[in-house]
């Protein structure tokens, strides 16, 4: 019996809450959004027509609490729920809990989700069904090496971890077992053979009829990076037994709304592996949408109301995906976590053809250490994937983010890459490669300078006749000393009635946002954001060199900044989840002392030097700052 939907609740938050909100405003459908508190003042709250608080934090007091859920429904009126993906999005304990309550559940039957929620479960039923599957042995040897350990509730990448020797087998079980726990709520986990350097080459399923594929191999830490539709280079035999093959799966479970069917590719080989079906809409599912011009959650919420499949579309060009997150690459994907200062990426309005941005922050926006780390999918749609793969650059080179340390310059590195651009992916891309070396721009500080110079101008109450810099009798420059990552760099620069010079620069116009620099005969304009306090700002320039993150050095150190030799800092906001140290211990280099939690990823704070734990000042299950000291590691020569 078909049901119509009134109004519909998204459990879930940021982006992918937005992009259910959309289609919903499209179809007249009312929309609740949940939130926690560290996500309150995200756009998505707003955009919702009411919105319900689940007290706390942590995904585990709120978007993962089927209870709480499932009361904000009640207490909004709504009559449907929606999963988005991630939390509860495979949860069949959950999507039946949904059923229960007389809800609609936007989402496949909750025997489906069973069916394939368990990768275990669901390696069997595709053995069952002839289609290859990887397995291991059941005491693997040397010669199975490497290994791949999986959470067997989830993905995103959490609770994987690759195994290269038997020795680290039962600890890295382990972790994978305490990251599927926290991200999934389940900590079962399994081992298979891993592919080094296989393609992941996914289906797009609604119900039985396939909507094509996309390539998904570019990945750090196991989690995608770049997306791709229709997958380059696929021969035509091995496509159509792909998309054959999703489509048995799917028909083996009687499969309602939309899913997809991933697959390991060997391209050497042309054979293919189940990998597991994602019964939930997907994280990159905009690319199939921009190819075959269809609209992915009009039709789970269409599956939701007991209507059919609409039959697939044609492919229509080439759509290629980036996932912006918050971290640092150079610093092995640390998450960056706290305020996005400037977050605008042209054509998040739709104002130009074929850019969609699916973003879950503002400029303004906090990013907390609870969740993912992604800020945004910047896709681009084009009619060949050369042209795609251009223009998404030149969109991310134009974006301004500031506040955070992200990977946009990594995705532009990716992007321009004569081995991608020639369809020469695999999951090992990102191990292999190293990306291009960028020259400094070398005006970028004087920019830098010269915006504190005017901010300070224009904030100051008096001696507004003064020029910035002013000196009677000038015998040397103003200096202007930061530091770019672990680099310091120094702006000379005058300040008199005339204005601003320099050496080799002529400075056009100077003001607290834009600076104009001209060198040999060649005008820049650096887009300037100053923030922080006098003497210790920081300051982000954009220029057609990309952006720079400028932190000036003050004149003079305050000794409470100073640090003990051997301290070892939090690299970011997180939770202490296990001290393996005590006080007074011996420790050698590389050995773990801790482990932090943040954004459902675990970090392990290593000795940095022989030596004995002199200080511990952390425990287990408490919150640190970035840059707070945890312990402190007296080196051993330090102690003789």
């Amino acid at each position: 019996m078909k049901r119509q939907i009134s109004r519909l609740l998204v459990a879930n938050r940021a982006e992918i809450a937005s992009r259910v909100f959309r289609t919903c405003r499209s179809l007249g459908i009312e929309t609740v959004a949940i939130h926690s508190d560290a996500d309150a003042a995200l756009p998505y709250v707003a955009e919702a027509d009411v919105a319900v608080r689940l007290p706390g934090s942590t995904p585990a007091e709120t978007y993962l609490r089927v209870d709480r859920v499932l009361d904000a429904a009640r207490r909004a009126g709504a009559d449907a729920i929606h999963p988005g993906y991630g939390f509860l999005s495979e949860n069949a304990e959950f999507a039946q809990a949904v059923v229960d309550a007389g809800l609609t559940w936007v989402g496949p039957d909750p025997a489906s989700i069973t069916a394939m929620g368990s990768k275990i479960g669901a390696k069997e039923l595709m053995k069952a069904a002839g289609v290859p599957v990887l397995e291991a042995p059941e005491q693997p040897t040397e010669a199975d090496l490497p290994l791949l350990v999986k959470a067997s509730a989830g993905g995103g990448g959490r609770g994987m971890r690759v195994v290269r020797s038997l020795a680290d087998l039962e600890t890295e079980i382990a972790k994978a077992r305490e990251e599927a726990a926290s991200a999934f709520g389940d900590g079962t986990v399994f081992v298979e053979p891993y592919v080094e350097r296989g393609r992941h080459v996914e289906v797009q399923v609604v119900g039985s009829v396939v909507y094509g594929d996309r390539d998904c191999s570019i990945q750090r830490r196991h989690q995608k990076v770049v997306e791709e539709a229709p997958a380059p280079g696929l021969p035509d035999h091995v496509r159509t037994a792909m998309h054959e093959a999703a489509r048995a799966a799917a028909e083996a479970i009687d499969y309602r709304g939309a899913g997809t069917v991933e697959f390991l590719y060997d391209e050497e080989t042309e054979r293919f592996f189940f990998l597991e079906m994602n019964t939930r809409l997907q994280v990159e599912h905009p690319v199939t949408e921009l190819v075959h011009a269809v609209d992915l959650v009009a039709q789970q919420l269409a599956a939701a109301e007991g209507a059919p499949a609409s039959a697939a579309g044609p492919v229509q060009g080439h759509a290629i995906e980036v996932r912006l997150y918050a971290e640092d690459p150079a610093a092995d994907y640390q998450p960056q976590s706290g305020l996005l200062t400037t977050f605008e990426i042209p054509g998040a309005d739709g104002s130009e053809p074929g850019v969609r941005v699916d973003r879950g922050f503002v400029s303004g926006s906090e990013v907390s250490t609870f969740y993912d780390a992604m800020l945004a999918k910047v896709v681009v749609h084009a009619p060949s994937r050369e042209q795609a793969a251009r223009q998404l650059a030149g969109v991310l080179r134009r974006s301004r983010i500031h506040g955070l340390t992200t990977n946009r310059d990594q995705l532009v590195a990716i992007l321009t890459d004569p081995a991608f651009l020639r369809g020469e992916v695999s999951t090992a891309f990102l191990t292999d490669w190293a990306p291009p070396a960028r020259e400094a721009d070398r005006d970028a500080p004087l920019a830098a300078a010269l915006a504190i110079a005017e901010a300070h101008r224009v904030a100051r109450a008096v001696q507004q006749r003064i020029p910035v810099g002013f000196r009677n009798v000038p015998s040397q420059p103003q200096r202007t000393t930061f530091t770019v990552g672990d680099t310091e760099v120094t702006a000379e620069w005058w300040g008199g009635r005339d204005g601003y010079t320099a050496e080799d620069v002529r400075v056009l116009a100077a003001a607290p946002e834009t600076v104009t620099l001209e060198r040999d005969g060649v005008a820049t304009t650096y887009a300037c954001t100053v923030t922080g306090l006098p003497g210790r700002e920081v300051v982000d320039v954009d220029g057609p060199g990309g952006h720079v993150r400028l932190t000036r050095v003050p004149r003079f150190v305050d000794p409470a900044d100073q640090v003990a030799s051997g301290s070892l800092l939090a690299p970011m906001p997180g939770s202490v989840v296990k001290v393996l140290v005590e006080q007074g211990q011996q420790v050698a280099a590389g050995d773990p002392v801790l482990v932090l939690e943040a954004m459902k990823m675990q970090h392990t704070v290593s000795a940095p030097t022989d030596g004995v734990v002199t200080q511990l000042g952390v425990t287990t299950g408490q919150q640190v700052a970035a840059g707070e000291v945890m312990a402190v590691v007296e080196a051993a020569e330090e102690q003789a």
